[in-house]
């Protein structure tokens, strides 16, 4: 090859790896100033807090969520909780939520090798399904007393609206009786991947997240706050 067309063919190389790397740059500089925009929930970390936007940017755009504004105390315990219909419902809690979630868990999904990290980073709370629960509650009591909003899903497993009824968990009351927090019902709906996981996030939904008034234990017994959050959960 004669030197003048390596030459040419070096400049055109360099002349494009330019460019692409200046629009890579452009455009991540680009992103993290829409996901700065759009964070709301302070989570104690930059990176956190752009990852904030970013997820309501993606529950707005993608799943076209429309939530109702979640009435939560600016500080303060507070105890969130909604129906489970796929593993897409928390990504669109935080994304509906004023404040960071601290969200109780299975443990096979604590668990998962490629999320364990961020899952223990966002201080969610592995939770034993089918054996004693006390260990989380614990953990999940303690975060209260500290201040923090905990969120969980009370049917214990994804439980969608045409299967038989099953009775909430009473996890909740125990938490609401031990910290005198509210409780914070939210009804999800729309979602396109009921009962999927991970492939519930990449199939396009048009999500809704209704939220209700909050409950409170004083003057309830377990029986009647369960079914009262039965019935918000199951949106009658």
């Amino acid at each position: 090859m004669p030197l003048s067309l390596f030459m040419d063919a070096t400049l055109i190389i360099v002349l494009s790896t330019t460019a692409f790397v200046a629009v890579i740059w452009f455009f991540w500089r680009w992103l993290i100033r829409q996901a700065e925009a759009a964070q709301v929930a302070d989570w104690g970390r930059n990176w956190l807090n752009r990852l904030d936007g970013l997820n309501r940017l993606f529950c707005k755009k993608f799943h076209r969520l429309r939530a109702d504004v979640i009435p939560l105390p600016r500080h303060g315990a507070a105890i969130v909780v909604a129906n489970h219909v796929s593993g897409l419902d928390p990504v669109l809690m935080a994304a509906a939520s004023p404040r960071p979630l601290r969200f109780m868990i299975a443990r096979e999904q604590f668990e998962r090798w490629w999320l364990k990290w961020f899952f223990e980073i966002v201080g969610c709370i592995p939770v034993e399904r089918d054996s004693n629960s006390r260990v989380a509650l614990g953990a999940a009591q303690r975060a209260l007393a500290k201040g923090e909003v905990v969120a969980l899903f009370p049917h214990g497993r994804i439980h969608l609206d045409h299967e038989p009824p099953v009775r909430l968990r009473r996890g909740v009351f125990f938490l609401a009786q031990a910290t005198n927090a509210p409780i914070f019902p939210l009804r999800i709906e729309g979602v396109k991947g009921v009962g999927r996981t991970v492939a519930a996030v990449f199939m396009r939904s048009r999500a809704r997240i209704k939220a209700f008034p909050p409950l409170y234990h004083e003057g309830k017994d377990v029986d009647t706050l369960l079914n009262e959050l039965s019935r918000m959960l199951a949106g009658k």
